[in-house]
């Protein structure tokens, strides 16, 4: 993102940036075959027949000075965790290993609806389900090592933001408006808005060459849908393989921002090659906002007047400190949780349930309600990070696109990264407003009305802690 009128003087341009140790590393998470792995009620299918492109996790550290307690943030291209149960022992697990305070831990996930669920909960009629306990230990172990091997990597380096545009994400709450219809449906909407705000992050080393990049987009993952029987990290995978490209292989990071009402306007086929093309439009749009950024640690400053043709304001570039800040606070949300049956019911109507589609979702709330507890409130957890002039939100929910908007309007001398699904799964967060809707959005969550507007005032007032310290 870049500023001008929000500096001192409004003739001056500069990007958001953090200078400090900057390590990075990846590994491949891709899965064994045969392993569970339906994710979509429609799916005829219980396991993926082979691979369209590999799954892969990458780990980012950020230290202010080469022995400084690190962030660490994690990017893996699987959907999320199953349960939060299952969120909360990985994580803590994983805090245990490193020797990280639990502020200081991000796990993202990129959400394709074509990777499989990390999880040990394991229901016995699920072909391949005895693999998954297994794929849980090795994702647990590769983060751990691949967090080591960055923190080994770590060199001076700095990080720099700006902030573009992409068409890729549409709003995805369609009215119906059949006969005798009144439900909103979960597919491309050509009359609604859409949040297409970009965010890139550009890392380099000391000679100014591209190592990392991050980009910060907002948009379901849910290309490939039912008819596909392919592991696939969706439209993330060709994102990365455009943007490495031009960056002679520099590894590129994608996180999820909040995109609980966005997804592309062409989605659920079985084709790859669709995604492939969501994933190349995303990265084009990327490398534009990497070409619009300039050098790092500098500022352009209205510089002079030369009197030509037409008087002509010239414009240098000249050399700026960038901050080294590093702070990170976590934030507990008393959110309301709505009536539901109480887990051993849905237990029951689960197991009754023989429509395979129902049967999905009686599960899923079934599990949801086993976590969160069978009480009306649950303590909902929250992360910010202040990485230089940036600012890090991370939630466990599926927030609608209106808490990242809206961070951003509170927020407007600071670049604002928001994250979902990060640490956990929870559900949902839609607007209240929507609430009165017969939408999944809002069925399919635990959380009551009010909760979203309960975050986003949490996280203002934990970004406004952090940047006054």
């Amino acid at each position: 993102m870049h500023h001008d009128d929000s500096q001192a003087s409004s003739h001056v341009l500069r990007h958001d940036s953090f200078q400090g140790h900057v390590g990075i590393s990846r590994s491949d998470i891709t899965p064994p075959e045969g392993m569970y792995w339906r994710l979509w009620g429609a799916a005829a299918h219980d396991t993926f027949s082979g691979v369209h492109r590999p799954l892969s996790l990458t780990v980012l550290t950020l230290q202010d000075e080469p022995d400084g307690d690190p962030l660490v943030l994690v990017d893996s291209d699987l959907i999320c965790f199953l349960s939060q149960q299952d969120a909360d022992h990985f994580v803590s697990e994983a805090l245990a290993r490193l020797s990280l305070d639990r502020s200081r831990f991000i796990m993202g996930f990129a959400h394709s609806h074509a990777s499989p669920f990390l999880t040990t909960r394991i229901d016995p009629a699920w072909p391949g389900g005895e693999l998954l306990r297994d794929y849980y230990g090795v994702v647990f172990e590769t983060v751990c090592a691949t967090v080591k091997r960055a923190l080994g990597k770590a060199a001076p380096a700095v990080l720099t933001w700006h902030s573009g545009h992409c068409n890729l994400a549409n709003n995805r709450d369609l009215i119906d408006e059949r006969p005798g219809k009144s439900a909103i449906l979960c597919g491309f909407n050509p009359g609604g808005e859409a949040d297409d705000t970009l965010l890139v992050g550009r890392v380099t080393n000391l000679d100014e060459t591209v190592i990392a990049t991050i980009v910060n987009y907002a948009c379901h993952p849910t290309t490939l849908a039912w008819d596909n029987e392919l592991v696939s990290p969706d439209y993330v995978g060709a994102m990365r393989e455009t943007i490495e490209r031009e960056t002679a292989g520099a590894p590129a990071m994608f996180l999820q921002g909040a995109s609980g009402d966005l997804a592309p306007r062409y989605q659920y086929v079985g084709d790859t090659r669709v995604a492939d093309a969501n994933g190349r439009q995303l990265g084009f749009a990327a490398l534009a906002v990497l070409a619009d950024m300039e050098p790092p640690a500098t500022e352009l400053l209205f510089d002079d007047v030369v009197q030509s043709g037409a008087p002509l304001a010239v414009w240098q570039r000249v050399s700026t400190p960038c901050p080294s800040t590093l702070r990170s606070t976590t934030a507990v949300v008393d959110a309301p949780l709505k009536d539901w049956p109480a887990a051993a019911t849905l237990d029951e109507q689960y197991r009754s349930e023989t429509d395979r589609a129902l049967q999905e979702r009686l599960r899923r709330q079934r599990d949801i309600r086993r976590d969160l507890g069978d009480g009306k409130r649950y303590a909902l957890p929250l992360w910010v990070w202040q990485v230089g002039d940036t600012v890090i939100a991370a939630t466990v929910v599926e927030a609608y696109s209106v808490l990242q908007q809206e961070l951003r309007r509170r927020f407007p001398d600071n670049s604002v990264v928001v994250i979902g699904l990060a640490n956990g799964l929870v559900g949902y967060a839609p607007p209240a407003a929507l609430y009165d809707s017969d939408i999944y959005q809002v069925w399919q969550t635990p959380l009551d009305r009010g909760s979203l507007e309960l975050i986003l005032e949490s996280l203002t007032v934990a970004i406004e802690a952090l940047l006054q310290t």
